[in-house]
């Protein structure tokens, strides 16, 4: 795992693939907890036997479930521990070019786009790639952005 400690060390690797992370299992467990926890009950996610019969072949993640899983996937990947706040500020872009199918494993790669100094602090763009084990085409790709407050 790469922690950063310094600003000056964020900037240093400013554009580089930070890392990938290990395989996780998708499980209908965590699906069925999201859905209670959204309200989204749709049957795709959570209906396992009529799903058998719908257009994946099985129920799959919610896709707000696999870009929520980021902050938890990537924490075995790097670590911020610069001084002051570290703040979530939003996410520039999100895809989901191919559905998670429970029971398949994903990881995630981040990449640090951008590091930009601000009168406050400095503003980091991250970009993940989810990927699927097996798959050619990634479960998502988002760039997200964190404030980070000296």
């Amino acid at each position: 795992m790469r922690t950063f400690t310094t600003f000056d060390e964020l900037i240093a690797a400013n554009g580089e693939v930070l890392g990938t992370g290990d395989w996780v299992e998708i499980t209908q467990e965590r699906v069925d907890g999201f859905a209670e926890a959204t309200g989204d009950h749709q049957w795709i996610h959570v209906d396992v036997e009529k799903a058998k019969d719908g257009p994946f072949g099985g129920t799959i993640a919610h896709g707000y479930l696999t870009l929520s899983l980021i902050p938890w996937l990537g924490q075995s990947i790097f670590g911020l521990e610069t001084p002051g706040a570290k703040l979530n500020y939003g996410v520039n872009k999100v895809r989901f070019p191919h559905p998670v199918l429970v029971g398949r494993r994903i990881r995630l790669t981040v990449t640090l786009a951008d590091v930009a100094e601000l009168p406050s602090g400095y503003q980091v763009t991250l970009k993940h790639v989810i990927e699927i084990d097996g798959e050619d085409k990634p479960a998502a790709v988002a760039e997200t952005v964190v404030l980070l407050l000296p």
